[in-house]
């Protein structure tokens, strides 16, 4: 089987059920910001694996997060599907209404083992902790890009809640990182 069939030359590409729309649609541009958040996510989890093998003291929690950051690749790939898909024509598995839940259990695991946040930070060494802020960012992109599809039913909802954890969970990751790293974070001040 040839990887390019040709097909979107004009433009166009086809949502899962066959329904053919331009590339700009809501849809498509939904799901290519969640294929590009998985790639970043992807960096990070090898950035993770590094950090492990460079700081055995931390090295199992660098790897629980790792593995973390696997699963939440594969929720995305499953949100992707959805946002990919012609509601009247596709069938697909239902999206877990908690899906969420898993995210803001390790926020707050995280959280209780970071200093307090008074500041804004900006995103510095490690380098896996500004890869985790660049993931954020996409993060918030790809969730502007969920609420211009407007006909996403409502069972695909947590679709959108997640992306909004999610954020959450890679801004509290990246602070986790740097002090992990051994680093102090970078505040700005204003």
């Amino acid at each position: 089987m040839k990887i390019y069939t040709k097909t979107g030359d004009s433009g166009t590409t086809s949502l899962v059920g066959g329904t053919r729309v331009s590339k700009t649609h809501p849809r498509v541009m939904a799901y290519g910001d969640l294929d590009e958040l998985i790639s970043h996510l992807g960096v990070l989890r090898g950035r993770c694996r590094e950090m492990a093998e460079g700081a055995p003291e931390n090295g199992g929690e660098l790897m629980r997060t790792e593995g973390f950051l696997r699963r939440i690749q594969e929720d995305l790939m499953q949100i992707s599907a959805h946002f990919a898909a012609d509601t009247r024509q596709a069938k697909l598995k239902s999206l877990a209404g908690d899906m969420d839940s898993g995210l803001e259990q390790e926020i707050d695991r995280l959280t209780a083992l970071l200093p307090p946040l008074n500041s804004f930070v900006l995103p510095a060494s490690p380098v896996a902790a500004s890869e985790c802020h660049i993931a954020r960012t996409v993060c918030r992109r790809a969730e502007r890009s969920a609420f211009l599809i407007e006909d996403l039913p409502a069972e695909d909802e947590p679709g959108r809640r997640y992306l909004n954890r999610l954020s959450d969970y890679l801004f509290t990751l990246a602070r986790y990182l740097c002090i992990a790293a051994g680093g102090s974070e970078d505040f700005w001040i204003p």
